[in-house]
């Protein structure tokens, strides 16, 4: 037995290595506020483009969000079914929604109980590919009252993904909460340089300029994707431990 054990104690090495180093995917679906843009919008750009590079070489990011997207429009379009098919063991799925579903003017537009149950849905329909959800509420406005405080624009649809998410077992990152905090923090001067602002003929792409609240710069972008990693690090998920880390200078 005692000559077994050094061999049972590599075997058990190697399989969590083999685990360790095994390659899994981050699907992202989602909105604008996430996805990846066409040249012809730069500089805006949605966070799940920066988000991509933060991952060592066994992650993949597979980013399937699309501009103006709801909870049910994604579903409609049969943009969410080659994303389920394609899932395997181990895999994670971010779901981000809230924008497209929340403004009754929408076409987009989805009820509390239509964005809870498409949730339930992502949740449910992950879970049975062996794969891990997680869910984020959206992203906040560049919206501020008159005391320069920061307007809680997606407190319905916020609350309900934290609760789906908590009712599921399955991790919840408060992107809303993290992201008003950050325009607090920064005031209504400094987080204009995390939006899509531009003058007239300072971008070819925008030649008569851009005022956008909603969707950010390459700077505001990487902003968003860092409050998800810290969420991801503070989280007991393995994913963490995938995060790509930086070199050590000699």
């Amino acid at each position: 037995m005692k000559r077994l054990f050094p061999f049972l104690m590599l075997l058990a090495m190697m399989g969590f290595t083999i685990g360790e180093n095994k390659k899994v995917t981050i699907w992202m679906i989602g909105d604008s506020t996430m996805s990846i843009k066409d040249p012809q919008a730069f500089p805006e750009t949605g966070w799940g483009m920066p988000f991509a590079g933060f991952w060592n070489q066994t992650v993949e990011v597979e980013n399937r969000a699309k501009n103006g997207r709801s909870t049910q429009s994604f579903l409609d379009e049969g943009l969410w079914v080659p994303v389920r098919e394609h899932l395997k063991e181990g895999d994670y799925v971010l779901i981000q929604f809230g924008h497209n579903d929340e403004v009754p003017t929408k076409k987009t537009a989805t009820s509390p109980e239509v964005f809870r149950a498409n949730l339930e849905r992502y949740i449910s329909e992950t879970k049975s590919k062996k794969a891990i959800p997680i869910v984020l509420s959206s992203v906040a406005r560049r919206k501020f009252d008159s005391t320069g405080m920061p307007v809680d624009t997606h407190r319905e649809y916020a609350a309900i993904s934290k609760e789906v998410a908590e009712q599921s077992g399955v991790l919840f990152i408060d992107m809303n909460k993290e992201s008003l905090a950050l325009l607090q923090e920064l005031g209504p001067e400094g987080s204009f340089f995390l939006f899509n602002h531009l003058a007239a003929g300072e971008h070819p792409n925008y030649p008569e300029g851009k005022k956008d609240d909603t969707h950010f710069n390459e700077l505001g972008a990487r902003r968003m994707a860092e409050l998800v990693l810290v969420a991801i690090r503070k989280s007991d998920l393995a994913l963490k431990d995938r995060i790509l880390k930086p070199a050590i200078k000699n």
